[in-house]
């Protein structure tokens, strides 16, 4: 299967190199990614982180396909349904112009800003 998109080899290298330099770190040894390197990241860059977390809930998806988590269970049902109808570039768009719009928050982790600015919202409007 070819790759077709340069953008799939970027995340796909980023992954493996990513994968083999944390090899032996432990999780409080893996920096969290803040608005301060989503800020300086390039657009590669950051599609690769947003695959990244991408492919963590497609993963886990098919893994529990048969006994989907609750909401309870797992934040991903409420990620899925809060960033429906998003997609890679309007995810990145969106935190470009949140970080755009308050340069004081930029040691705010991108997990978090996604989570209370993407996908809360999103559920509040699915309601």
């Amino acid at each position: 299967m070819a790759i077709k998109r340069p953008w799939h080899a970027l995340a796909l290298a980023a992954c493996m190199t990513m994968t083999v330099a944390a090899g032996g770190t432990r999780a409080a040894e893996i920096p969290m990614v803040t608005g301060e390197h989503w800020t300086t990241s390039s657009d590669d860059m950051k599609k690769a982180y947003l695959i990244g977390i991408a492919n963590i809930v497609h993963v886990e998806t098919g893994y529990t396909a048969e006994n989907p988590p609750s909401d309870e269970q797992s934040v991903l049902p409420r990620l899925i349904r809060g960033l429906k109808g998003q997609t890679l570039d309007s995810v990145r768009e969106a935190l470009n112009a949140w970080y755009a719009a308050h340069p004081d928050q930029l040691q705010r982790p991108v997990i978090e800003t996604l989570w209370f600015e993407l996908v809360v919202p999103g559920l509040q409007q699915a309601k």
